[in-house]
């Protein structure tokens, strides 16, 4: 499998180093609220090259951690009344939740941030010895990264002409700040008021570690000084990722990660997502519009991860269609099976080219649309033919983790009246352009079972 690296710009084969199992690590959610489908986008994408590492026979150790020490997560159980450990372990619970509709893969380890503050202090207390960090007179502690001349190659902060000179007596003491500010960053953060019970003794004095430093301290932890690729959304390049390597490197030596998989941004609308456009949608959002995870997931898979993927709510509409198609062509298949269909090992049949497509920079998009390719080629094979093509069908679903639905009739189901009434007065409200009391009604039919989906000149009733 080769896979583009953010560090080198050019593609590389994913091969262990250690050459049994490959080893990575992704940055995971902070849990302060429900995740939305940006943040689900990376994690999906994540799970989809584990599963095609995993189904191409490898064997691995993936580790995602879980922030659960950070200004916002402190700052956001204060505002609810609880402790922070209270307050992450219900947003943590939520996440794990969303992440099992969405049939994403459980890590093998998941740290958290504040079990490993002892971690964490080691770390910085190697490199205040070397040379690498120094305490400020207000007892924070900060990584001086014109000690490091390497700053800046991830994130190719070296082609703007850096000057790590600039950065003497400029320091960034929030956890997370502007991208062009070049700055030390805090690895201690002393004491303050708003941090509440929220702090833990050190040598620097009371106080609570700077997020950059919770990865670097799990990842030496679980993974070693050297390993096979880390990953996370295209955001964390800089300043996160870059400091993660600078201190880590400085404090352990090691090569760090040895390839760097970054996912680009969702689009919403064509737009950023954001609360106040009220697109920053959440599962919970989309289900109530009557859209099931397995459409968000198909619906995310469906750009590749290095390029932005416009999310509308009609193309959740277009997945559900095609997983639909997907399953219907999947039975007839399996219907003309017949008589011994012994495999050959590896042997994918009409869905090879859609394989090679997750083998050559996880295409994602290239995959389904070679999936249907293989479906077309599929429709006139019997026997052992279309036990090999449907042998090759499901290995693709499974490393693309798609759950294909169950059975659908064909024929429209019959629509009690009372469902068709309140589907056609929202209809009605849609044409008025009562967007609030038509969402409404699209929910409560969505809790009684039944999917609208709009066209130009009408809607369709179906049943879920």
């Amino acid at each position: 499998m080769r896979l583009f690296d953010t560090l080198t710009r050019t593609d590389h084969d994913l091969v262990p180093q250690d050459g049994t199992t490959f080893r990575f690590y992704c940055c995971g959610p902070t849990v302060y609220g429900p995740a939305h489908i940006g943040n689900f986008r990376t994690f999906v994408l994540q799970d989809v090259l584990r599963r095609t590492l995993e189904t191409g026979g490898f064997r691995t150790l993936h580790v995602r951690n879980i922030t659960d020490l950070d200004d916002k997560t402190i700052r956001d159980s204060q505002k609810a009344g609880q402790s922070l450990s209270e307050f992450t372990a219900g947003w943590a619970a939520k996440f794990h939740a969303d992440c099992g509709k969405l049939a994403c893969l459980p890590p093998h380890i998941e740290p958290s941030a504040v079990a490993h503050i002892p971690q964490q202090i080691s770390m910085i207390e190697a490199l205040v010895a070397k040379g690498h960090a120094y305490p400020a007179p207000d007892g924070s502690v900060y990584f001086k990264i014109a000690s490091f001349p390497d700053y800046g190659r991830l994130s190719h902060l070296d082609t703007r002409e850096l000057d790590l000179g600039k950065t003497q007596n400029v320091r960034a003491n929030a956890d997370e700040y502007e991208k062009d500010n070049l700055s030390d960053f805090v690895l201690w953060k002393t004491r303050r008021p708003e941090d509440g019970e929220n702090f833990w003794a050190s040598p620097w004095g009371e106080g609570r570690p700077g997020w950059h430093l919770e990865c670097s301290a799990m990842i030496r932890e679980y993974l070693g000084d050297s390993f096979d690729l880390h990953s996370g959304g295209e955001d964390l390049i800089f300043p996160h990722h870059e400091n993660e390597i600078a201190q880590s490197q400085c404090s352990c030596g090691g090569h760090f990660a040895a390839h760097w998989f970054h996912i680009t941004h969702l689009l919403v609308d064509g737009g950023k997502m954001s609360k106040s456009l009220g697109n920053l949608y959440t599962l919970d959002d989309l289900a109530a519009r009557g859209h099931t995870p397995m459409e968000v997931r198909y619906v995310l898979l469906g750009g590749h991860y290095r390029k932005q993927l416009n999310f509308t709510l009609d193309s959740l509409g277009a997945a559900r269609e095609a997983l639909n198609k997907m399953a219907k062509a999947a039975r007839q298949l399996a219907t003309r099976i017949g008589g011994d269909s012994t495999l050959e090992e590896g042997d994918l049949g009409p869905f090879q080219g859609a394989w090679d497509s997750l083998q050559n920079d996880l295409n994602t998009p290239g995959t389904l649309g070679g999936i249907f390719t293989g479906l077309r080629e599929a429709a006139d094979l019997t026997g052992v033919d279309a036990a090999k093509a449907l042998a090759g069908l499901n290995r693709v679903l499974k490393a693309l983790g798609l759950v294909l639905p169950d059975a659908v009739e064909d024929r429209a189901a019959d629509i009690p009246p009372e469902i068709q009434s309140l589907a056609d007065e929202r209809w009605q409200l849609r044409q008025a352009k009562d967007w609030a009391k038509s969402d409404e009604l699209r929910a409560a039919l969505a809790a009684q079972g039944w999917v609208v989906k709009d066209g130009k000149d009408g809607y369709a009733l179906t049943k879920r």
